[in-house]
């Protein structure tokens, strides 16, 4: 094994459109994404943000997120995930200043920049990047610095009393859309129908079907499901021996079998195989400390 492989980092860099996710989706790590062209909805957790150039968006992985792209336009970002815990384990003392205070102070975090933090973050960035695909020991290094000075950087940035926060839409069609998703953020766990949702937002049944679509690029119900399997996995994580049949109904659905189906078609997984590959993560993270 070299001594790269040894010391691989919990931290991922991406630019462009390499890697786009093609549906709502979270994950452990903590998420900076900085939008440099193109058009783009940003729907996280019940709000949905129209992009512009040089939005930084500080991000908790496990609040479902999607980018909505329009083809038309060259879509270009960069995102970078990390391991929260590998992260403050770099800034012990002498450190003073407590670097992922911006990612836990909110759960998100969409921050606008001038045009001159632009010119300090962006190359940055395209520095991590293009450490992130290197090989040898000394990039490894010098990827730990650059990521170092971005969270600084960014907590910075965060605290200036300057800075530019982006405003949600403000058309009637997406607000119904944010709505009917913070809605489904309160109730997922229970029994929702769509003719109870129509009631709720005073709108025919079938124009909320055709805006949610148009406006998240998914159905209603796939995001609702979407959520349920979300919420199960992270209850999974905290405890891998909870139940199946206890974690179906704790999340929204009625019968085991369809938590059961609709667990797999999300994640590939059924809950048993993913529940074990948890816990066995657990042992191997116990045995190596």
């Amino acid at each position: 094994m070299s001594t790269l492989e040894q010391h691989s980092l919990p931290i991922e860099a991406m630019y462009n459109t390499s890697q786009i996710p093609t549906d709502f989706h979270s994950h452990l790590e903590y998420e900076i994404y900085y939008f440099h062209s193109g058009k783009c909805k940003l729907l996280i957790g019940d709000s949905i943000y129209d992009l512009t150039p040089g939005n930084l968006i500080l991000m908790n992985g496990m609040t479902l997120h999607y980018p909505s792209i329009d083809n038309r336009y060259e879509y270009c970002r960069t995102v970078v995930h990390f391991d929260p815990a590998f992260a403050s384990g770099l800034f012990h003392p002498p450190f003073l200043i407590p670097l992922l205070l911006p990612f836990e102070r909110q759960t998100n975090r969409l921050i606008s920049l001038h045009p001159e933090e632009r010119l300090r973050i962006e190359p940055l960035l395209e520095r991590l990047c293009e450490l992130r695909q290197s090989e040898d020991p000394l990039s490894h290094d010098r990827l730990i610095l650059c990521f170092q000075e971005l969270l600084l950087l960014i907590y910075e940035l965060s605290n200036m009393p300057s800075y530019g926060q982006a405003t949600p839409p403000t058309s009637v069609k997406h607000q119904n859309v944010q709505k009917l998703i913070a809605y489904i953020e309160e109730h997922y766990q229970n029994d929702i129908q769509l003719d109870g949702l129509a009631g709720y937002m005073h709108l025919n049944k079938h124009y909320i079907v055709k805006i949610f679509k148009e406006t998240t690029g998914i159905t209603l119900f796939h995001y609702l499901y979407q959520r349920r399997i979300n919420q199960a996995k992270m209850l999974f994580t905290m405890n891998p021996n909870r139940s199946i049949t206890e974690m179906a109904f704790e999340v929204g659905f009625k019968y085991v079998s369809h938590f059961s189906q609709t667990f797999k078609k999300y994640t590939g997984q059924s809950p048993d195989e993913y529940r074990k590959g948890i816990a066995r993560s657990y042992k191997d993270s116990a045995i190596s400390r």
